[in-house]
């Protein structure tokens, strides 16, 4: 029975900031998924990459990016990208949340982000950062990249989830908005599901959970 469900944070629970980038994008003129494509280059060694194991400050991410988006072409400061990481709470992600717990299951939530904002959401205000706070307070355990040097897909941060909530991996469902992090999870025996949306997400949750839809 997989009684225990784990959750990614900004594009699962929150409304995902590649909708954010991408209107930056059209905005500014500059090609569409350009902050994708930065991120994905060098992908453990980038500006993103070491910034979310907290291996520099925001300063030195906003300078190291703007060099990679320069290498590019293009004029970009990481600053600017800084300020569309915190999405939108989704409510019915909420309420699935508060319904797993009623029943009995165990959750937790995993997030790669960085030492910028308030809190593990990057929230740009305090009260956004108090909401995500009530949320976050839901899940018995959370783990952030930026806190303990390890990021997504490193296999090790999910390990490290599935032995503090004492579980195994086959026990688990884990959900992301990115096929890259879901990939390590599906390696160890988790159920991952890749997050489009809302619906989808929860639709696949109950059944990967073997459970009525319509519950969350």
């Amino acid at each position: 029975m997989r009684d225990t469900v784990i959750f990614d944070f900004g594009g699962v629970i929150t409304s995902s900031p590649f909708e954010a980038f991408n209107r930056m994008e059209r905005e500014r003129g500059l090609p569409h998924d350009l902050i994708r494509r930065i991120n994905a280059t060098d992908p453990d060694t980038n500006a993103w990459a070491r910034f979310e194991r907290a291996e520099i400050g925001a300063a030195g991410f906003d300078e190291d990016f703007a060099a990679e988006a320069r290498a590019l072409g293009h004029e970009l400061r990481g600053e600017d990208v800084l300020a569309l990481l915190s999405g939108d709470i989704r409510p019915r992600m909420v309420h699935a949340l508060d319904w797993l717990k009623r029943e009995g299951y165990h959750i937790g939530c995993i997030t790669n982000n960085v030492p910028a904002g308030e809190g593990a959401g990057m929230s740009r205000t305090a009260d956004k950062a108090r909401a995500v706070a009530e949320v976050l307070a839901r899940f018995d355990h959370v783990i952030e990249s930026s806190k303990v040097g390890i990021r997504k897909p490193d296999p090790r941060i999910y390990a490290m989830m599935c032995e503090t909530l004492n579980k195994r991996p086959d026990q688990c469902v884990y959900l992301d908005d990115l096929g890259i992090n879901c990939k390590p999870a599906a390696a160890m025996g988790m159920i991952a599901i890749k997050v489009n949306g809302e619906g989808q997400a929860l639709d696949d949750l109950c059944a990967a959970l073997e459970i009525e839809p319509g519950h969350f």
